[in-house]
């Protein structure tokens, strides 16, 4: 049995999907790639043409609307990102979808040996019968978080078309670079002007989140003594070979993402890059707590001079910055936002589950900067790999919830 929407997101998720937006964390603008304005100019677009109101793309690459209210209630915000992770290939995204998903595997036509396997995710075998959007196995697909942006705009589209549903005024942002974590510009709080707000870029149907990691970067710099090769005996000092101490010296076994899971944090090397006189090592540090990322950042400073004292000659340096922080910390001092997030995926019929969010989102920034923004799911799975999927049919559940949730806010108590 088919839905209103299913049409409505099935094309949007397509066409968007097939843009390539990717983020570049080695640039220094914003957006930080031209091609990220190709889908912020077309939801613009769109915006204006379904007659949203004070549509505009901001100077920091940020596109924002109003749906006019049609009722007394607080501002709410709607927020999904555009740009796609730079972990794997986003270039030549050809969506796909296979209709009336029988319950087997799933194999892709650009990829012969990539299977997709409800054994080995058995989330997918609950969806029997729905739509399920793919790649085509050479890219990711950008269901994260596209499928937010289809799940906005399709909300949005109907509550225009509807001035008879009651709700207050509602804000969309749609924001670049949320996948390198510079997603919201220190103007965004002031410009969305919403007193809550929800990034919809959840995974299963039913998590409501608003528990994330604490994030921080860090660079480690090795400079080693560069000289030829053939006269470098007790002159050289190579500085592949310090990074890749540093690399060994770290604990690999408790705290890397592949062996941690739940409520552990980690301590990641995402980039090794350089030669023999000067490598870069990039990491990402996370734990859920304040302390358990300082701890981390104190650990990976002191593999650092550690390994520094076996090679006076050399330097090694590591910089830690400040990436996001647990939304927690500021949510549970006022639920009400999540309390109504909950209230709303129980009247579509659904028990909310919240889980830590072994991540962060545009909302853990929000919320420290002082608009609470819990996530919400979009049904995305598998995201930023060959085997990212969505179904269709989750995709409509949580434009429902978007729905009643704007319905609900503007619902006096």
């Amino acid at each position: 049995m088919t839905h209103p929407f299913d049409k409505a997101l099935e094309d949007r998720l397509v066409r968007y999907a097939a843009i390539d937006s990717q983020s570049d964390e080695d640039a220094p603008g914003a957006p930080s790639t031209a091609i990220q304005l190709d889908l912020l100019r077309l939801l613009e677009t769109e915006l204006t043409a379904m007659g949203a109101s004070d549509v505009e793309l901001t100077g920091y690459g940020v596109v924002l609307a109003t749906i006019p209210a049609t009722a007394e209630g607080p501002t709410v915000g709607f927020l999904a990102h555009v740009d796609t992770a730079p972990q794997f290939n986003a270039t030549g995204v050809k969506p796909r979808v296979v209709r009336g998903y029988n319950g087997g595997e799933i194999t892709f036509p650009d990829n012969p040996d990539l299977i997709l396997s409800p054994e080995e995710f058995p989330y997918l075998a609950t969806k029997q019968s729905h739509d399920i959007v793919t790649a085509s196995g050479t890219t990711l697909l950008g269901a994260d978080d596209k499928a937010g942006v289809a799940i906005i705009m399709t909300a949005a589209e109907h509550l225009l078309k509807h001035p008879e549903i009651p709700h207050g005024p509602i804000r969309i942002a749609f924001t670049p670079d949320e996948e390198i974590g510079r997603g919201v510009s220190p103007q965004l709080p002031k410009d969305l002007g919403a007193e809550f707000a929800y990034t919809f870029d959840g995974g299963k149907v039913g998590e409501i989140e608003f528990e994330t990691f604490s994030a921080d970067a860090a660079e480690v710099t090795v400079t080693g003594v560069s000289i030829h090769p053939g006269f470098a005996k007790d002159k050289m000092v190579n500085a592949i070979h310090l990074a890749s101490k540093i690399i060994q010296t770290l604990p690999h076994v408790t705290m890397t993402p592949e062996t941690t899971d739940g409520a552990e944090g980690f301590i990641h090397a995402t980039d090794m890059v350089g030669g023999s006189s000067e490598m870069k090592i990039r990491f990402i540090l996370r734990d859920f707590e304040r302390e358990g990322l300082a701890a981390k950042g104190a650990l990976l400073q002191q593999v650092c001079e550690t390994v520094a004292a076996t090679e006076p000659r050399a330097t090694i340096t590591c910089e830690i910055r400040p990436q996001y922080r647990n939304m927690r910390y500021w949510l549970e001092k006022d639920m009400t936002p999540v309390d109504l997030a909950n209230e709303a995926c129980r009247k579509i019929g659904l028990e909310p589950v919240s889980v830590p969010i072994r991540g962060g989102t545009d909302g853990s920034r929000l919320t420290e900067m002082g608009v609470p923004t819990p996530n919400l799911f979009t049904g995305m799975q598998n995201i930023h790999g060959p085997l990212e999927w969505i179904s269709v049919q989750d995709m409509v559940v949580a434009t429902e919830l978007c729905l009643t949730l704007s319905e609900l806010a503007a619902t006096p108590t």
